[in-house]
């Protein structure tokens, strides 16, 4: 299928994005934050953002200290999403704790642990009560031999499947995340059979950025995202699940050029599309990206932009992370795409995608310049 003519199309789409897109304000607040509880994991993943490692790091913050984070990040006011991550967030023995303290906070909590033996029913039942509105698992390939080498644990696919039908079984909202590289480009439409099979409500499809132990080499070229999001909305249009295209705001470009195409000058809205979704999480249209609208904060109290993007602008022990988050340089520079350098600076997308920020330093040492898996960016050298 022909690719949409992207730079005839580009004059408008400020004006349109104006009209048609309710903008959320992240100066303020994140609207996701994630939380490495842990660096601690069994697995030895080829992609690692954490570069985990076996043991808890002794320098983790307490559940006393967690309880301190909690209460300041519920003070952003906006309820944002809390993702317990890791590593494995399953070995941190007070999860259910912080879980349910969070809960109790405001905060939407979320779970993404390893497909280990640690999810048994049990413990999915209990995370469930202390909260969680959401497990996602990541699934990278349709084939066990396929994802058992990428993830570096034989047994580990089905070890997913199981877990994932075990926390649909318990009555938690199932979310699959797969990452995208050349391992497995060419094979991700047998992906959608197992999605529905779980009964997921959300294939968030990652596209790999350069840093940890994922490594440049692995990363598809900018036609290969170009094709992919453009089979992504299409396969948007009719999925009983919601496709959410993460570390790739790019997307968002692909999917407006795609509807303003189909529907003219008729107002549209955006759901299933990389805007709105019916996941009941309430997101907003505006692009969640490092630092504007996305919060990391590490196993040690490290406040970062996001895992993608491991500046360290403060530490939660020390510094106040809701202060940070609103006026460090870091921060307040990755809001301002006035800064940006490059193609991602003049874009007519640029209020809506921004590129991913990690994946420009990943590449260029420099978080303000364009992210090279844009096709845009690519045609423009």
């Amino acid at each position: 299928m022909a690719m949409p003519n992207l730079s005839e199309q580009a004059a408008s789409a400020r004006q349109y994005q104006n009209n048609r897109m309710v903008h959320a304000d992240f100066d303020q607040a994140p609207f996701t934050i994630a939380w490495e509880v842990t660096r601690a994991c069994a697995y030895a993943c080829v992609h690692c953002r954490a570069d985990a490692m076996h043991h808890r790091d002794p320098s983790e913050l307490s559940t006393e200290e967690a309880f301190v984070l909690i209460d300041r990040l519920a003070d952003f006011g906006n309820s944002p999403i809390l993702i317990f991550t890791g590593g494995d967030p399953m070995m941190r023995r007070d999860l259910t704790e912080l879980i349910a303290y969070a809960s109790q906070k405001g905060l939407r909590c979320s779970l993404t642990p390893t497909a280990t033996a640690l999810p048994t029913k049990e413990r999915l039942e209990q995370v469930r009560d202390a909260g969680i509105r959401r497990i996602a698992l990541s699934l990278d390939a349709p084939r066990p031999e396929v994802h058992d080498e990428f993830r570096k644990v034989p047994g580990s696919w089905q070890r997913t499947m199981d877990i994932l039908h075990r926390a649909h079984d318990a009555g938690l909202s199932v979310q699959i995340n797969t990452t995208v590289a050349k391992h497995n480009v060419d094979i991700l439409d047998e992906m959608v059979p197992f999605i529905q099979e779980v009964g997921a409500v959300q294939w968030s499809v990652f596209f790999l950025v350069p840093t940890g132990r994922a490594m440049l080499e692995q990363m598809i070229t900018a036609e290969q995202h170009e094709n992919l999001f453009n089979w992504l909305y299409e396969l948007s249009q009719n999925a009983p699940f919601d496709i959410k295209g993460t570390a790739a705001p790019m997307y968002r470009r692909v999917a407006i050029e795609r509807r303003k195409a189909e529907a003219g000058d008729t107002p549209v809205t955006f759901q299933g599309a990389g805007f709105q979704y019916a996941d009941g999480l309430n997101r907003p249209t505006k692009g969640v990206n490092d630092g504007n609208g996305f919060l990391f904060i590490s196993h040690i109290g490290e406040i970062q932009p996001s895992g993608f993007l491991p500046l360290t602008a403060g530490m939660v022990r020390e510094d106040d992370v809701v202060d940070v988050y609103r006026n460090h340089k870091i921060f307040t520079d990755l809001r301002d795409y006035s800064k940006l350098k490059g193609t991602c600076r003049t874009c007519q997308y640029v209020d809506v995608c921004g590129g991913q920020r990690g994946r420009a330093y990943g590449v260029t040492g420099d978080y303000m310049e364009s992210d090279p898996a844009c096709v845009l960016v690519a045609n423009a050298k």
